[in-house]
């Protein structure tokens, strides 16, 4: 069964496409806003950023590739600010300095108490760490609160179409990094629904395999790198073997499957060398990334 579109409403509040967006989508009573932080003054007349809500904080730390998120809720106030003040505090605060951007859940009708706020702050974030594409900052996990099963079904409606939102707005914290936890390198066992081919790496350092997505380059699971820099290997290479090296077992085989900017990032953290990925990873036929891509036009 193919599946439907989805006609969402995106808003540019300043009519600059990186200024402030709100978005709406069909019959779905949320409202979502991506609002720099830098724009956050510009909002403060908006009446339902002064409601309770959910809100998530992208940013960097460290270095730009170290992509992370801060989820959290915000209940209207006696004065009236809500979200939008609790975004205000975060600006603030000098341990949160390093969001640039937030992203808001509210709704149409006012309806979220409490209750409602704390199971989505919690599913949110249970959500976000699943997919493992962004760190997610919070120090504790959020209490999901008491829910009855009525309630519960309506909020998970919720979070289907926020997903949705989401990735629309720019951000995949939701969409899991595709892997295939199989320790088999055997191409004919991975992902044979999927109508993107499997690419091998064979070295005699290395036996890795890996696929295009439309976001990057993902090495699979039970691929194994070489053990040792080559003396001309990049230092960004060898920061991110540093980075993953809780990925890395001591036989050294990815434990976990990894997504990356290219498929030359992807050949050079396999090879721990420089690589060109569009020579090196490898169809089952023989054909190479480069050639493939060339017959796709």
């Amino acid at each position: 069964m193919s599946t439907r579109g989805k006609s969402i409403n995106l808003f540019l509040m300043d009519g600059s496409v990186t200024g402030c967006i709100k978005c709406s989508l069909s019959n779905w009573t949320g409202i979502a806003y991506k609002i720099p932080r830098i724009e956050l003054d510009n909002c403060k007349n908006r009446n339902d950023l002064k409601q309770s809500g959910v809100y998530f904080l992208f940013g960097n730390l460290d270095q730009p590739s170290e992509a992370v998120v801060y989820i959290g809720q915000a209940s209207s106030r006696k004065n009236g600010e809500g979200i939008l003040n609790r975004l205000q505090e975060h600006k603030r605060n000098p341990e949160k300095d390093y969001w640039t951007e937030a992203v808001v859940f509210t709704t149409s009708n006012n309806s979220f108490g409490p209750t409602e706020i704390s199971y989505l702050e919690n599913r949110f974030a249970a959500l976000a760490r699943e997919a493992n594409r962004y760190g997610v900052t919070n120090g504790n996990d959020p209490n999901s609160g008491n829910t009855t099963e009525e309630k519960e079904s309506e909020l998970e409606e919720f979070i289907e179409y926020a997903q949705i939102v989401m990735g629309t707005l720019g951000h995949k914290v939701f969409i899991p990094v595709p892997r295939n936890e199989e320790p088999s390198l055997d191409s004919d066992k991975r992902d044979s629904s999927d109508s993107e081919p499997i690419l091998s790496l064979k070295t005699a350092k290395a036996n890795a395999t890996g696929k295009r997505t439309s976001d990057g380059f993902v090495v699979f699971s039970g691929s194994k790198l070489a053990a040792a820099p080559t003396k001309s290997c990049p230092e960004s290479i060898k920061a991110l073997r540093e980075k993953y090296a809780d990925r890395i077992d001591v036989n050294h085989i990815l434990t976990e499957g990894l997504l990356f900017s290219s498929p030359s990032t992807a050949a050079a953290f396999v090879n721990y060398a420089s690589a060109n990925g569009l020579i090196l990873w490898v169809a089952k036929n023989g054909i190479n990334l480069k050639e493939l891509e060339n017959r796709e036009g």
